[in-house]
C-alpha cells in the first residue's frame, strides 16, 4: 500500500527517513511529503499550498493510500479525507488531533518576521520529549524549519461529511488511548467524536516517535495498512 507521510511543524520529509527504511521491507510504498514552506525554501507558503501538496500525493497514488499525519499535520491528513473521501483508504493520526472547521491550523507560538520558529524545548518538557537525549534535541532544533505565518494561521475549511466514513487510527505516543478517549468523550475533539470507524493504538514514546522509535512506528503503520 502507498503510505503518505506528513510530518508536523518545523519538519520536512526527511523526518521520516528511518521509518521509510523500515517500511519498505514490509512491502509498502512510503511516500514522505515535503510540504510547501517546510523544506522547499518558501517562506510565503499558505495552508492551502500545503493541502494542495497532500492532495497531489493522494491523486498520484497507484491505489487508495493510507494518509499519515503527525502532530499538527493530523489536520492535513484529515483535510485529505475531507477533500478525497473516496480516494483515501485510511487515516493514521500520530500524537495529534484534527482541527475543526473554522479553527486556525497551528497558531500555537509567536510569529516573528512572518514565520513561526521552533520555540525551544521549554514548551515540550516532560512526556513530549522525555525519550529524546540532548544530542537528539540539538539535532532537531538545529534542523527545525520556521513555519510560514500563512500556514500557522491558515483557517481550516471542512466541507464533506463523508470524511467521517474514512477509517481512522489514532496513534497515542505521549498520551494513552484511555486519555484520548476521555478527551473525545468530553467534546474536546469534535471531529473524531463523529468518526464512524475509530481505533486507538499505543506506542510508548514521546511526541516524535519517528525519531525515537522509527522501527516500532513503521511496524505499527504496516499493521494498520
Amino acid at each position: 500500500m502507498d503510505i503518505l507521510l506528513i510530518a508536523g511543524l518545523w519538519l520536512d520529509g526527511s523526518a521520516w527517513d528511518d521509518v521509510v527504511s523500515a517500511l519498505e521491507p514490509l512491502g509498502h510504498r512510503p511516500v514522505p511529503i515535503t510540504l510547501p514552506g517546510q523544506g522547499d525554501g518558501s517562506a510565503s507558503a499558505t495552508l492551502d499550498d500545503q493541502v494542495a501538496a497532500v492532495l497531489a500525493a493522494v491523486d498520484s497514488a497507484a491505489e487508495k493510500p493510507m494518509v499519515v499525519g503527525h502532530s499538527a499535520a493530523c489536520t492535513l491528513a484529515w483535510l485529505a479525507a475531507d477533500a478525497r473521501p473516496e480516494q483515501v483508504a485510511k487515516i493514521a493520526l500520530i500524537g495529534g488531533f484534527p482541527a475543526a472547521d473554522g479553527a486556525p491550523y497551528a497558531d500555537f507560538f509567536e510569529v516573528k518576521d512572518g514565520v513561526m520558529p521552533f520555540p525551544g524545548w521549554g514548551p515540550f518538557e516532560g512526556p513530549d520529549s522525555a525519550d529524546l537525549d540532548e544530542e537528539a534535541k540539538r539535532i532537531f532544533a538545529s534542523a527545525a524549519i520556521p513555519v510560514p505565518e500563512g500556514v500557522a494561521k491558515g483557517v481550516v475549511r471542512l466541507t464533506d461529511e463523508r470524511r467521517f466514513d474514512v477509517p481512522v487510527v489514532l496513534v497515542c505516543p505521549e498520551f494513552t488511548p484511555a486519555q484520548a478517549q476521555e478527551w473525545i468523550a468530553a467534546g474536546d475533539v469534535p471531529e473524531l467524536a463523529k468518526a464512524k470507524h475509530l481505533d486507538f493504538v499505543d506506542i510508548d514514546s514521546g511526541h516524535w516517535p519517528m525519531a525515537s522509535k522509527p522501527i516500532e512506528l513503521a511496524r505499527l503503520l504496516a499493521a494498520e495498512a
